[in-house]
């Protein structure tokens, strides 16, 4: 009878931050509110227009060269992002020279840049007439109004997410382990993939996932670089703001609709991917 006693007290002692109750209900009512109501919204929307309807606009050839043109291009800046972002880390991280404050701050200015001035910026300067674009133009390549233009400001925008996901990560590696890796025989190529890497595999993956979240669903920074051809470099978000102006509501939400759809699939492959990188290495 104590014991039982005793659990019933320590079930009912009032935790040390008071509030659960209330912290808990306004959490709920607010991604209630700004996520889990549009979502059910936009899925009941596309619902409500019937499956042939639906079909018709998921094998239409246009949605289907939007949807791979956006998902292909957002993983291949993903990618590219995922592994420069970690070089950029190591840059940061371990060695100290001067500037070196400058481009860690530097890497946050996509945040703080507009998306469409960072889109005209880019443009201007990848056009066939820009600083950059104008020394590929005598080899025949074309990066302005192209799927390479989106590549590039996909690129621009994710690869803050990488970099301040790995960053702090690695900061918490000591260089005692490298020296002990060294030590034991091991070359430079054996320790970043076979010490330091596999340490830092989950937050690389989640980097790569923010980026390639956020790539997906870019609009301001793509439009002004992606010429918006259809078949060729017209993004899935460009082309909901087109049936939007023609108003075609339920293509609009179809569209919105298989985008959502492939976004939570590949996301959960990603994070199943993430759940066994820290088994795999005793990351939780």
């Amino acid at each position: 009878m104590t014991v039982l006693a005793t659990s019933r007290w320590r079930l009912k002692q009032p935790s040390i931050i008071p509030g659960f109750g209330l912290t808990l209900g306004f959490s709920l009512a607010y991604l209630s509110l700004i996520i889990l109501i549009p979502l059910v919204g936009l899925v009941w929307r596309t619902t409500s227009m019937g499956w042939q309807p639906f079909l018709t606009v998921l094998t239409d050839e246009r949605t289907l060269a939007a949807l791979y043109v956006s998902f292909g291009t957002a993983l291949i800046a993903a990618l590219v992002n995922a592994v420069f972002g970690v070089l950029i880390c190591w840059i940061l991280v371990r060695y100290d020279f001067p500037g070196r404050r400058v481009i860690d701050a530097m890497v946050d200015l996509p945040f703080a840049l507009p998306t469409a001035v960072a889109g005209i910026a880019l443009a201007a300067l990848y056009a066939p007439n820009g600083w950059i674009g104008s020394l590929f133009m005598p080899f025949g390549l074309r990066i302005a109004f192209t799927p390479w233009g989106i590549i590039i400001a996909l690129i621009f925008i994710g690869l803050p997410f990488v970099v301040r996901t790995v960053q702090p990560v690695m900061e918490e590696i000591d260089r005692e382990v490298e020296e002990a890796a060294a030590t034991l025989g091991a070359n430079r190529f054996q320790t970043v993939f076979k010490v330091l890497l596999p340490g830092l595999a989950p937050a690389v993956l989640t980097g790569f996932a923010l980026a390639f979240a956020r790539g997906v669903g870019e609009y301001g920074s793509v439009v002004f670089i992606a010429g918006n051809i259809p078949y060729v470099s017209e993004i899935a978000p460009l082309l909901i703001v087109i049936r939007l102006e023609e108003f075609n509501y339920a293509g609009a939400t179809a569209i919105a609709s298989i985008m959502l759809a492939i976004s939570f699939a590949m996301l959960l492959v990603i994070n199943l991917i993430q759940i066994w990188s820290r088994r795999r290495y005793g990351h939780g």
